[in-house]
């Protein structure tokens, strides 16, 4: 058996709070796989927790938005819990996902996030392109930590951000 899945160990969370482009990720039922101009932003509320703003194009070139949010875990700095149900259904327990940052460069430009169970992958940047051997490096360590990546489906970008 594979070992446990293992998040980053430190994350300044004022850094990675802002605007994420999505380079590719694992099939999601909620995403169509021609989802383009993916996003996400993420900021601080007052009450320390992150609003995630996800925005795209969906398969029929219509833009779609879904907010949510992420409560960060205090003992395990590179682990959130993130909700898209709404605000009044957000204190039901087990409504909540894993979304742990996998790997962040120094710099924070690039981020793979994923979950415990293997069954969700992204990979992010700070700008709507990147280098193939920096998504190489970041989906390999992916395959270390023994995802499926058979599936991957690299979003397309045209650098806009999808406005509501």
């Amino acid at each position: 058996m594979a070992e446990e899945v293992r998040s980053v160990a430190t994350v300044e969370l004022g850094r990675y709070l802002g605007l994420w482009y999505e380079i590719g990720r694992l099939p999601l039922r909620f995403e169509d796989d021609e989802a383009s101009d993916v996003t996400a932003e993420y900021s601080l509320n007052d009450d320390g927790t992150v609003r995630v703003d996800n925005r795209c194009l969906d398969a029929k070139g219509e833009p779609t938005q879904a907010v949510g949010e992420a409560v960060p875990d205090g003992e395990h700095p590179g682990r959130l819990r993130v909700s898209f149900l709404p605000d009044a259904l957000r204190w039901i327990p087990f409504t909540r996902a894993d979304y742990w940052i996998l790997r962040l460069d120094e710099d924070y430009r690039h981020a793979l996030v994923g979950t415990p169970d293997r069954k969700y992958l992204w990979f992010l940047s700070r700008r709507p392109a990147v280098e193939q051997s920096v998504e190489e490096e970041f989906l390999q360590a992916a395959r270390d930590q023994g995802f499926d990546l058979d599936g991957w489906i690299r979003a397309e970008q045209s650098g806009n951000v999808v406005q509501m």
